[in-house]
């Protein structure tokens, strides 16, 4: 009598949760199918019934994590003024830290793959105006209500802002303390 092993059942939220686990472990290059499946306690096999290949699965996750991400910020919206605005979207990115490193790799995806790697990169890139739009929304807003300085280019402005992120912590200064000081200083910079 033979007896077939029945494959363990996983669910999108269980497969993506483990892409960026394995994404922001490994990089793009470090990413396959055989680390994921080790993760997910799944045969390869599992994975090559839903993705032709891993740029399929990681375009189709940073389409999930990018729609996340500007669900987020569209609830900035809520917000009544700039200052309110400002604190939410440095909360949304140290919360949502983690979305540079995914974009990062994202971009090493070949743009000459197949047609569902092709569509997914292209939703991705409409995705990322989609997210500049608003925050150039944001800024204009900081503008108009004398919150920011005229004379600095926004890509400045929310490249300072969005870097904040990737300064490492090496004292281990709570979360909270360290984000207020990251405010400070984007807010009234760091002289006396």
């Amino acid at each position: 009598m033979i007896v077939i092993a029945r494959e363990r059942k996983f669910t999108t939220d269980d497969l993506f949760r483990e892409t960026g686990h394995v994404l922001l472990a490994q990089g793009y290059e470090g990413f396959t199918f055989s680390i994921l499946a080790e993760r997910l306690q799944v045969s390869r096999g599992a994975l090559y019934k839903y993705y032709d290949n891993k740029d399929e699965l990681i375009s189709d996750f940073m389409i999930h994590e990018m729609d996340r991400f500007l669900a987020e910020l569209r609830e900035i919206d809520n917000c009544p003024d700039f200052e309110s605005r400002f604190r939410y979207l440095l909360d949304l990115i140290f919360k949502r830290r983690t979305i540079h490193q995914l974009i990062s790799s994202v971009q090493q995806i070949p743009r000459s793959g197949n047609a569902k790697v092709k569509a997914n990169l292209a939703r991705l890139d409409q995705l990322h105006l989609d997210m500049y739009a608003r925050l150039g929304s944001f800024v204009g807003q900081g503008r108009r209500e004398g919150k920011l300085r005229s004379h600095l280019p926004d890509g400045l402005v929310l490249g300072f802002i969005f870097q904040s992120i990737m300064i490492p912590n090496h004292s281990g200064i709570p979360y909270e303390e360290w984000v207020a000081a990251i405010e400070d200083i984007i807010r009234h910079g760091i002289m006396a």
